[in-house]
This record gives structure tokens, C-alpha cells and sequence, in this order.
């Protein structure tokens, strides 16, 4: 079945306690090579059929609407997930 991929990030200027504590214990375990990380959200949407512009439009209107918060978040991706080659 077809998937929709919506990722939701945190606005820039939103402070980001569980990507700066990730950024914290990265050196920890010995990775010293990032400097900085912010944590978002991903959705995977499972559609009953094609994913026809009405489906993603409506996937697009669930992501600004229910699955993020415009106040604090961004949605930064709604896309049909392309099926993993096996």
C-alpha cells in the first residue's frame, strides 16, 4: 500500500530541549561531530489506493491542521513515500 511521508519540525526560533539534550550526549558516546540537532516528527500515511492529488491535498490539510502545531512547527514535508527496493 502507498505511503504519505509528513515530517514536522520545530520552528527555528522554538527552543528544542530534546534536540539539545541529544546534542549533549552525543560526545558522550564518543561522537563529537555534529554541531547541533533538532528533533522533529514523522508521519507515515497508509493509503487505501492510489495517492491521487486529492489524497496527498487531503494528507497536506491533516498535516497544517491535526498532525502539527503552527504556533511551534513547521511541516517541512508531505510526499508519497517511494516503496523501499527488495
Amino acid at each position: 500500500m502507498p505511503r504519505i511521508v509528513v515530517d514536522v519540525m520545530p520552528k527555528p526560533e522554538i527552543l528544542d530541549p530534546q534536540g539539545k539534550a541529544i546534542a549533549g550526549a552525543l560526545p558522550r558516546i564518543g561522537l563529537t561531530g555534529f554541531a547541533g540537532v533538532r528533533q522533529g516528527k514523522r508521519f507515515e500515511l497508509t493509503v487505501d489506493g492510489d495517492v491521487t492529488e486529492e489524497v496527498l491535498e487531503q494528507a497536506r490539510h491533516a498535516a497544517t491542521t491535526l498532525l502539527s502545531n503552527p504556533v511551534i512547527e513547521d511541516v517541512t514535508r508531505v510526499e508519497v513515500l517511494e516503496e523501499d527496493a527488495q
